[in-house]
């Protein structure tokens, strides 16, 4: 097949990832995808730098998404404010484009693999440092600013992970919703 026809990329994620679930990440080669997909592993590296990143492209541009996001927040918004008012509709137009059978078997590949579920808490973790900068260049003090960061990045790995589970209902945005409320209950709820 050639390899400038349409939906290139697209094709190499589908052929690694159905490899990934039949025999493993560390089992599957970069010619076995591209042999899967019908492309060659010159087209290969045009779009990914090594395997992982079929499953991890684009975590390289979440600073500046974070940035975009908390620039373009209104400066009244406090740290709460921003999470609550930004978080759904953000963690939105991350997956936008993506299916949900496409989603729950990445979950499925990164889940079995330990390096892979390794690099997913990296991803996180790159997410919260990202937060917490851009919670401080709006003036927010050191300790509230990683408190912000850690309580956004937390909600929505939950949510996010909640949202799977639940095979897509309620949406994104609306779990991401409810988590928040089941947060905002624990610091509200007296104890026994």
């Amino acid at each position: 097949m050639g390899r400038w026809q349409p939906g290139a990329r697209e094709r190499l994620e589908q052929a690694a990832l159905d490899l990934f679930l039949e025999q493993g990440f560390a089992e599957t080669t970069v010619p076995q995808i591209t042999a899967r997909a019908g492309l060659t592993t010159r087209t290969f590296f045009r779009h990914f730098a090594d395997k992982r990143e079929v499953l991890f492209a684009g975590d390289e541009l979440v600073p500046e998404q974070v940035a975009r996001f908390m620039a373009e927040a209104p400066p009244s918004l406090g740290p709460m404010e921003l999470i609550t008012e930004g978080l759904a509709p953000t963690a939105a137009e991350m997956f936008e484009g993506r299916s949900l059978d496409y989603l729950l078997r990445r979950r499925s590949a990164i889940d079995a693999e330990p390096a892979l579920h390794e690099r997913e808490l990296r991803k996180f973790s790159l997410l919260s440092e990202s937060l917490e900068q851009g919670f401080r260049d709006r003036g927010v003090d050191g300790l509230t600013a990683r408190l912000a960061a850690e309580i956004a990045v937390t909600t929505f790995r939950i949510a996010v992970h909640r949202w799977l589970e639940q095979h897509g209902d309620p949406d994104l945005p609306a779990t991401v919703n409810q988590t928040l409320s089941a947060m905002r209950h624990l610091t509200s709820t007296p104890s026994p």
